[in-house]
C-alpha cells in the first residue's frame, strides 16, 4: 500500500508516493474553504465596521486626495475581490477617481512592468486612477521625515506622503523575522526609501526580530513608530487561508487593525506541537509565495520550528524568477561553509540580500536543506543548499543524515504554520 501526498509547487503539485512503511504527519494550518460570494460578504462587512476611526470626520470633503498602498506581485492578494468595494466608498465619500492614486510597495523587490502592474491591480477600470510603482533608490521622490526613536532616517515616498489621506492594503501573516506582515509596514517598507529599509532590518540581528512576536519586536515596533510619522489614516487588511481565500477582514485605525488582524491570524495558522522531526517536507504554498528564493525563504524559518538540530528540510519550490536578488546570490560568491557568511556578513555594514544569505547560513549551521527547484544546480550549489530534481531524489539523498526510521513531518503550506507556543 503507497500513501501519497501532494505539495504545492509553482502553479501546480508535485506528487510523492509513501511506502506503508514510512510514517509521517502532515501538518495543516485549521481553517476552512470559502467562495467567492463568502469573501465579497467578509469584504463588505469589514468596509461597513470601521475600527477607531470616524470616517464622517476623515472624510469630510469631496475633493481630498487619497493615496492606497497595494502589495507587489510577491503577495497573493486578491485585489479583485478587495479594491472594487474600496473604491466604490471612497466614491460615496465623494472623491473622484482622478483624485485617488494607487502605489505599488516594491520596498527594495524590483519594479513591476506595466503587465505585472495590470495584473496585481486585477481591475477592469485601472485607467481611471494614477498608478506609480516605488523606486526605493528614487531620491527625487522621496522625503525625510526625520528619524525614529532609535535613530533610523525616516524616507518615504514623496508622492503617497503628500496626500491628504493615506491607506494601506495588505494581508497580516506571521513574518520570519517582522514579526507579522500587513499594517503600515505596506507604507513605511514598501514605500520606503533603501537607507530607511536597511537600517530598519539591520535589527535582524537582533534575538527578539523573530517570527510570531509583535508586541516586543524591535524591527516590528519602529515600523509602527514610522507609520504614525508618515501619518498613515487607516489600514484594509486580509487574512488569508492557504488556498489564498480571504477569511478575515479589518478596516480602520492601523495599529488596532493589526491587533485583531494577528489574533485572526493566529488562530487561522497555529497547529499543536507534537514535538521535533527529523526530516521536514515543506512549501511555500505554491505562486505566488515561491516566486523566487527570496521569498520562498521564508518556508525554511517555518520549517525549522520543527526540526531537531541536525535535522533535514526539504524544500519545494519553483523560484520561476531565480534567486530573486543579485545581491543575495553574489554574497555566496567564494564563500564556502555557513560560518564563512555568518562571519561575513557580521563585520561587513549591513546591507538588503546579504541579510538573508546570513539568515539562511544560520539555518544551515543547524540543518540540511535540499532545494527543489527550477534553479540551475550549480546557483543552487553556490547557495550551500543541495539541489534536487524532484522529491524523490531529495528523499534518497536525505538518507545519508538521518535515523533508519526518521520522524518526518509534511508542511504543505509552511509559511501559513506556526506552532502553538
Amino acid at each position: 500500500m503507497l500513501k501519497i501526498i501532494n505539495i504545492p509547487y509553482g502553479n501546480k503539485c508535485l506528487t510523492y508516493k509513501f511506502s506503508n512503511d514510512q510514517i509521517f504527519d502532515q501538518i495543516l494550518p485549521k481553517e476552512n474553504s470559502v467562495s467567492q460570494k463568502e469573501e465579497v460578504g467578509i469584504i463588505t462587512k469589514s468596509l461597513k465596521s470601521c475600527i477607531g476611526v470616524d470616517e464622517k470626520k476623515l472624510f469630510n470633503h469631496p475633493n481630498l486626495h487619497v493615496a492606497i498602498a497595494l502589495n507587489d506581485s510577491t503577495r497573493p492578494m486578491p485585489n479583485e475581490i478587495i479594491l472594487p468595494p474600496l473604491l466604490q466608498k471612497m466614491k460615496k465619500f465623494g472623491i473622484p477617481s482622478k483624485n485617488i492614486s494607487l502605489f505599488i510597495a516594491t520596498g527594495t523587490h524590483k519594479r513591476p512592468s506595466k503587465r505585472e502592474i495590470i495584473r496585481i491591480l486585477s481591475l477592469k477600470n485601472s485607467e481611471q486612477y494614477r498608478v506609480i510603482a516605488h523606486d526605493c533608490d528614487d531620491s527625487t521622490n522621496l522625503t525625510f521625515l526625520g528619524h525614529s526613536t532609535t535613530g533610523t532616517p525616516i524616507f518615504v515616498n514623496k508622492d503617497y506622503f503628500h496626500h491628504d489621506i493615506k491607506l494601506v492594503v495588505g494581508q497580516i501573516e506571521p513574518h520570519h523575522f517582522m514579526g507579522f506582515s500587513g499594517g503600515v509596514k505596506s507604507a513605511a517598507i514598501g514605500l520606503g526609501g533603501r537607507k530607511t529599509i536597511e537600517i530598519n532590518h539591520s535589527k535582524i540581528l537582533d534575538p527578539m526580530a523573530r517570527m510570531g512576536l509583535f508586541y516586543k519586536n524591535p524591527m516590528r515596533n519602529e515600523v509602527e513608530e514610522m507609520g504614525r510619522i508618515i501619518g498613515v489614516n487607516v489600514a484594509f487588511n486580509v487574512i488569508l487561508n492557504s488556498q489564498k481565500q480571504i477569511i478575515d477582514a479589518f478596516y480602520g485605525d492601523p495599529y488596532q487593525v493589526m491587533l485583531k488582524g494577528i489574533e485572526a491570524s493566529v488562530n487561522s495558522c497555529q497547529v499543536k506541537n507534537e514535538g521535533k522531526y527529523d526530516l521536514v517536507i515543506a512549501s511555500p504554498g505554491g505562486y505566488p509565495k515561491d516566486i523566487n528564493f527570496y521569498q520562498s525563504q521564508k518556508a525554511i524559518t517555518h520549517a525549522c520550528t520543527f526540526l531537531r538540530k541536525n535535522g533535514v528540510v526539504i524544500l519545494t519550490a519553483a523560484c520561476a524568477e531565480g534567486s530573486g536578488s543579485k545581491a543575495f546570490e553574489n554574497f555566496f560568491q567564494g564563500k564556502h561553509t555557513s560560518l564563512e557568511v555568518i562571519n561575513s556578513f557580521e563585520k561587513q555594514e549591513f546591507k538588503i540580500g546579504p541579510h538573508k544569505a546570513y539568515q539562511l547560513s544560520l539555518q544551515l549551521n543547524n540543518h540540511r536543506i535540499i532545494l527543489i527547484s527550477e534553479m540551475k544546480p550549480e546557483i543552487v550549489r553556490s547557495m550551500l543548499l543541495i539541489p534536487a530534481r524532484d522529491i524523490s531524489e531529495a528523499m534518497s539523498i536525505s538518507k545519508d543524515f538521518l535515523p533508519e526510521t526518521p520522524r518526518i513531518a509534511i508542511l504543505p503550506y509552511a509559511t501559513h504554520t506556526i506552532l502553538k507556543n
